[in-house]
């Protein structure tokens, strides 16, 4: 299992897709399964999008259930995870999560990018509504 970790825009799901390849191993990106939930309408999705249109993050209660269904339907040889614990409240919560469905180690990987490489790239950033 692997989290990686880091600000916006420093790659981690770039990073995450390469690992998830050569590894064989899915990758669960937070992002993914919020602008998901959101084009789709859900109950998460149109809280999500409310909230963020306000420019705050998703309630942590939200996101750690979110995070616990999504791992337990995902494979118990490990996983990537992306974007996901944000706060130190979500990290707290995640160990007894990763307890209770693997047993595999655990590799956190920190990725740092200077800021104004993160502000290039996040300014270029764009996303295809279909």
């Amino acid at each position: 299992m692997i989290i990686l970790f880091g600000a916006p825009g420093v790659g981690k799901g770039t990073q995450a897709k390469i690992l998830a390849k050569k590894l064989h191993l899915p990758h669960i990106s937070t992002g993914d399964i919020l602008r998901k939930a959101i084009r789709k309408k859900t109950e998460l999705g149109i809280l999500a999008k409310k909230v963020m249109d306000n420019g705050n993050l998703v309630p942590d209660d939200v996101m750690i259930e979110l995070i616990k269904d999504v791992l337990s339907k995902k494979s118990k040889k490990g996983f990537i995870l992306d974007g996901f614990p944000r706060t130190l409240h979500q990290a707290e919560m995640l160990g007894p999560i990763i307890k209770e469905i693997s047993d595999e180690k655990l590799v956190i990987i920190r990725i740092k990018v200077d800021d104004e490489i993160i502000i290039k790239r996040l300014s270029q950033r764009r996303e295809c509504s279909a």
